[in-house]
């Protein structure tokens, strides 16, 4: 008998011509089935088809058994190929079976009475409610047998599958252009790193800004590990509750967090027949293509239209709608309304309606019902809750998936190391490194720093450390691509910065005013004509900088573009402001309208002017006006020379004048939250001692409650407050997940806060370390000390008794649920007994035992003016506190994330059940029995999700 070796080797030149059109789903079938080792896959995706090919039968004949294994891929993957394989595979490869029987053949009708696979599912039975198409029904005579149909279906099924993956080999997740700047192959299966995605409660705050409610939202979730965390081949997967796959999916997140990438790989990993195997087929729709539809139409047209290879196959398919997957695309680009509250109606497959009313239908379950459905969206846009099993929020990137993404992005390990190293020791920028389309802008920009001496052209032309904020970034980002373009033209590799600007400057300019008068307008989408309005030639994108830019969305005949990231737009905007707005009085009054909405009375700008500017739409005015300070910052040192205009006077003294403004906002405005960690940070991007100096000392009291804050507020929280020679009376950071690392940032000030509020923030021992450093400084000027709902547990607290042991500062102490037990107790009496100023200890809801008890009642009798609270019922006010507690996180679910408060609640519990034998009847026993109660109630109802 010939061997597998000697019939692969005679045949070799047959197979290279069957396959080499399309050899992705062979070589990946072959990696899998350990024919190709992890690097050589890699290596070949990288080659030219037909030498990939040749390769990977290279190297499957190299032993009998892999040449074996090589025959049983083929017969998995037969269907993606030509007719003449599917003989040669029946001929040649059934002696050779080894593994799983072979793929489906199709027999006559009578020898399968029950069909058996997905698409042989289809002519089981008819689905109530669909039926073949009328031309079908009215030619009885001519209808196929049902094993031409099931052949005719699995070959059109083949052509829809091969037409997925020529489509999406390439990773469509940025505007890359030729992708010479960013050194690096694009295939999916090199290029991708799989995400954070975690099952989502839904809440959104909209009035922030997108990337701030996902920082926060990532604050709250990432640090307590409180979610499920789910990869996006799961997002069908069956429920924990029902055990039942979910039919309706949402998946929400941030403008380049990665949801349509995550969807684009799902179908690859469909297509390639590697996931989701359930599914006959799969349709995806992006709302940019919807958004085309004028006209009423029916699904079964659409489909048409857009899949034209299965347009025979679609009533067929419709037979059997559970096996089918819809995929939409961008719920937030749709320019049509969506009416979620429309009354339900009968819908079939050929009923015409508006584009509109046909996507409501079908996420409603009001048309196919069975089918599934993924939804992708931004979360300011509305999708309700209540007609999805599952709805996701994608966080972007871990913290070992951004140093995998470096890896992948550089060829050369060693410059990968470098620029990762670079990003995880920068605050700013290792913050920004998580979203995915934030990566890719990081490691372009970076490129210019750690290329290596042999470029020294490149540094030299660039004049400018590595980024440290975020304007920084993306003014690199932007540099890098308009000097490549410059260089492939007519620049040399040793042209100053200023010239390379200088050859861009009339169509950053053009690009900056649409960006920016765009931007105000909540406007992302430009027609041809938009762009040719603001003199951008859309014909010049492919072939200048513009290509990593702007990104082109092409679908049929219409033509539209958009920035290929909101931040992008933003960036761009704020350089066209940074370029044109030279007197001080333009600037602060540009600062005025864009903070806080008061349009200025008369104006010499032409920025300034006829803007509409709706009180809602400040808050996602933030990054904008941060990027601004940045790049004027950038400006009045002299590195935009070659964009700014020459014959433009600037009045001296703006930064005395800027600071003199943000002393004014500090000093006379009551400030929402979000505006004032605004202000910090646009000081920290404007990043001059002289302005800083003159502002921060009017900061007295500084109020983040709630606010989920990120190492980069803490960082600009610290940059504004070191500039203050005083005390600040007050800094609350309560429920604001800063952790050891935010709190570290800001050591150097905490001394200088009299009530300072650490309140549920992630905190464990190490930061009682620091505090207690804190404390036992000469400099200290704590009194008030919140340290309530963090993990300090007995190592912690007893270093904070031993600060306390010589403190002279601090009156009240408050350790509510900190995790103290009996041996956090054990040098508690040394150590208070000797302190004179500590006025108040709080420290219920702690396991201290019997004798931690004991302990606590002999500091009493030494320090009679200390007053301990240990137990609920003692204190009326506290019992109050807890009561409000309570409700809020009732009214609010997001507490439930952001502070793991189901531990706390528990905590309390066994508090109050711990001092149920000492309460006496009275108004505090009413009280104290009302918390026990809504406690109880609040752990057993919807509102923790069961945990």
């Amino acid at each position: 008998m010939t061997s597998a070796q000697e019939l692969l080797r005679s045949q070799r030149e047959l197979l290279l011509n069957w396959t080499c059109d399309h050899p992705a789903p062979l070589l990946r079938w072959l990696y899998d089935d350990e024919v190709l080792s992890p690097s050589s896959y890699l290596s070949l995706l990288e080659k030219p088809p037909p030498d990939a090919v040749a390769q990977a039968l290279e190297t499957a004949c190299a032993s009998e058994e892999s040449s074996q294994r090589f025959l049983q891929v083929l017969k998995e993957v037969q269907d993606y190929y030509c007719k003449d394989l599917h003989i040669w595979v029946d001929r040649h490869c059934r002696s050779f079976a080894n593994k799983q029987p072979p793929s489906e053949v199709v027999e006559d009708e009578d020898k399968h009475k029950k069909p058996r696979g997905p698409i042989a599912k289809l002519f089981k039975r008819k689905n109530k409610g669909f039926s073949i198409t009328l031309e079908v029904r009215g030619k009885k005579d001519l209808k196929p047998t049902r094993s031409q149909r099931v052949a005719n279906l699995k070959a059109q099924i083949s052509i829809h599958k091969t037409t997925f993956l020529k489509r999406m080999e390439e990773l469509k997740c940025y505007s890359e252009g030729s992708g010479e700047v960013s050194n690096s192959t694009s295939h999916i299966e090199i290029r991708y790193t799989d995400l954070f995605v975690t099952e989502d409660n839904d809440f959104t705050d909209s009035s922030q800004h997108e990337y701030f409610d996902l920082a926060s939202r990532r604050a709250r979730i990432y640090v307590h590990q409180s979610c499920q965390r789910i990869r996006p081949s799961q997002l069908l997967s069956p429920q924990e509750t029902t055990g039942q796959p979910p039919k309706r999916v949402k998946v929400k997140g941030i403008a380049g967090i990665g949801k349509s990438v995550a969807v684009q790989r799902l179908v690859y990993e469909w297509a390639i027949g590697k996931s989701m195997r359930e599914f006959t087929c799969i349709f995806d729709l992006s709302f940019r293509e919807l958004n085309l539809i004028e006209a009423p139409i029916s699904l079964l047209e659409l489909l048409g239209e857009k899949f034209r290879h299965l347009k025979d196959a679609l009533p067929d398919l419709f037979t059997a709608p559970g096996s089918l997957l819809f995929i939409l695309d961008g719920l937030d680009e749709f320019r049509f309304s969506l009416d979620w509250k429309s009354r339900d109606k009968n819908i079939g497959i050929k009923s015409k309606l508006p584009v509109s009313e046909l996507v409501v239908a079908l996420i409603k379950g009001n048309l196919l019902p069975e089918a599934s459905i993924i939804l992708t969206t931004r979360p300011s846009t509305e999708a309700p809750k209540r007609f999805f099993q599952r709805c996701c929020v994608v966080l972007g990137f871990e913290e070992n998936q951004v140093k995998e993404y470096t890896t992948k992005f550089y060829k050369d390990r060693k410059v990968a190391e470098k620029v990762y190293d670079y990003i995880s020791n920068n605050d700013s920028i290792f913050v920004l490194s998580f979203i995915p389309l934030y990566c890719y802008i990081i490691c372009t920009a970076m490129l210019e720093f750690f290329l290596g001496s042999q470029d020294v052209g490149d540094f030299k032309s660039l004049e400018l450390n590595p980024p440290r904020t975020v304007s920084e970034v993306y003014f690199c980002y932007l540099f890098t691509t308009v000097k490549h373009h410059a260089l492939r033209a007519s620049a040399e590799r040793s042209t100053s910065r200023s010239e390379v600007l200088s050859q861009a400057k009339q169509q950053l300019t053009n690009l900056g005013k649409l960006a920016y008068e765009n931007l105000l307008q909540r406007k992302i989408m430009f027609s041809r004509k938009d762009l040719e309005n603001y003199g951008v030639t859309p014909v010049n994108i492919q072939s200048t900088f513009l290509c990593q830019i702007l990104h082109p969305l092409k679908e049929e005949a219409v033509e539209m573009f958009s920035f290929f990231h909101l931040t992008v737009q933003e960036h761009l905007a704020a350089l066209y402001c940074a370029l044109n707005l030279f007197s001080q009085e333009d600037i602060t009054q540009a600062l005025n309208l864009w903070c806080f909405g008061l349009h200025p009375p008369s104006v010499s700008s032409t920025l300034l002017k006829n803007i509409e500017l709706n009180m809602d739409m400040l808050d996602s005015l933030q990054m904008f006006t941060r990027f601004f300070m940045g790049l004027l910052r950038t400006r009045l040192a002299k590195q935009l020379d070659g964009l700014v205009n020459p014959s433009k006077e600037e009045e001296n003294g703006i930064p005395t004048g800027l600071g003199l403004w943000f002393q004014d906002q500090f000093k006379h405005k009551e400030m929402k939250n979000e505006t004032a960690l605004n202000l910090l940070h646009c000081l920290m991007e404007f990043h001059t001692n002289e302005t800083t100096t003159i502002a921060a000392p009017e900061i007295k009291k500084l109020n983040l409650f709630k606010m989920k804050l990120n190492i980069v507020d803490c960082a600009a929280m610290h940059y504004v407050l070191k500039f203050s020679p005083h005390t600040l009376q007050e800094l609350n950071l309560g429920y604001s997940n800063i952790g050891n690392r935010g709190l570290n940032r800001l050591r150097p000030i905490l001394h200088r806060c009299e009530s300072l509020y650490l309140r549920y923030n992630c905190l464990d021992w190490q930061a009682a370390l620091l505090e207690s450093a804190v404390l036992k400084s000469n400099e200290c000027q704590v009194k008030k000390l919140f340290m309530c709902g963090n993990n300090l547990g007995p190592e912690g607290v007893n270093e904070l008794w031993t600060a306390l042991e010589n403190n002279t500062t601090v009156e009240e102490l408050y350790l509510d649920i900190t995790g103290i037990t009996e041996k956090g107790t054990e040098n508690i009496v040394n150590c208070l007994s000797k302190n004179t100023s500590l006025k108040i200890l709080t420290i219920v809801g702690n396991d201290i035992g019997e004798v931690g008890r004991k302990r606590l009642k002999e500091l009493e009798k030494l320090r009679p003016d200390l007053r301990i609270i240990a137990n609920f019922v003692d204190d009326l006010g506290l019992l109050q506190a807890y009561l409000g507690w309570v409700e809020e996180i009732r009214a609010d679910r997001d507490q439930m994330d952001s502070v793991k408060n189901v531990d706390a609640l528990q905590s309390v519990l066994r508090g109050l059940q711990n001092s149920g034998g000492e309460m006496e009847k009275g108004e505090n026993a009413d009280k104290a029995m009302e918390l026990q109660i809504k406690i109880e109630e609040l752990l057993k109802s919807h509102l923790i999700g069961g945990s």
